[in-house]
């Protein structure tokens, strides 16, 4: 399963790479939220500082929904899914392998929107750890879930305008744990970040595992 799952996430990096659309397109976007934030709140630092982790997960969700429907429409504009059911690789892994593509696209991008968001908002990070551990757990779960949701969207004909829908309630309980997880790590909130990271963990799991359950049977329907 692993190497089957590899090489769809072989197949979507390359694809990536070559179209170069993360880098032209969703990583300038990205960064753009960042700064027009930055500018609006100029004169007020520590509301900088305060919201700063809400607004990291809030950015990092709004490019999970673009590179979400990028990798849906690679997927079903030339019937490239059903190419790959063909092949034989088990739906199971076609969900593993694009959702680890996912995850690491996301990942590059949270670091770049990190280091901008220290950098301009002067924040300083008093536990890098829990940053970390934060950042790994909650990619996952904005990953399994939305390549499960991204399927279902594009199965129902609309994605542009479901996919948010659907996915965007799902995501709320991780992207208010993550929020304070973070917002321990920075010092700006008194709450217990480890606490949180475990609700994340909690989360994480249960998504990837409805996915790896559920994808093939949604793909037959779509």
């Amino acid at each position: 399963m692993f190497r089957d799952a590899w090489l769809v996430t072989k197949k979507d990096l390359l694809i990536e790479l070559r179209s170069r659309i993360l880098i032209n397109q969703i990583a300038p976007y990205t960064l753009l939220i960042i700064v027009l934030f930055g500018f609006a709140l100029d004169a007020d630092t520590e509301t900088l500082r305060d919201t700063g982790p809400g607004l990291f997960w809030v950015s990092t969700l709004l490019v999970a929904i673009l590179a979400i429907q990028r990798s849906v429409d690679v997927e079903t504009s030339d019937s490239a899914i059903d190419r790959l059911m063909l092949s034989g690789i088990s739906p199971t892994s076609i969900y593993v392998g694009k959702t680890i593509g996912l995850y690491l696209q996301l990942i590059i991008l949270e670091a770049l929107l990190f280091i901008v968001m220290v950098v301009l908002f002067d924040m300083s990070v008093v536990n890098y750890p829990l940053i970390v551990f934060s950042a790994v757990v909650t990619t996952l779960a904005i990953s399994s879930s939305g390549t499960l949701y991204g399927v279902i969207a594009s199965g129902l004909g609309v994605r542009e305008t479901l996919l948010p829908v659907l996915f965007l309630p799902v995501l709320a309980p991780a992207v208010i744990g993550a929020t304070r997880a973070f917002g321990d790590a920075f010092g700006r909130v008194n709450a217990d970040g480890w606490a949180w990271l475990g609700l994340l963990s909690v989360i994480a799991i249960v998504y990837t595992l409805v996915g790896m359950l559920t994808y093939g049977n949604i793909i037959e329907d779509t």
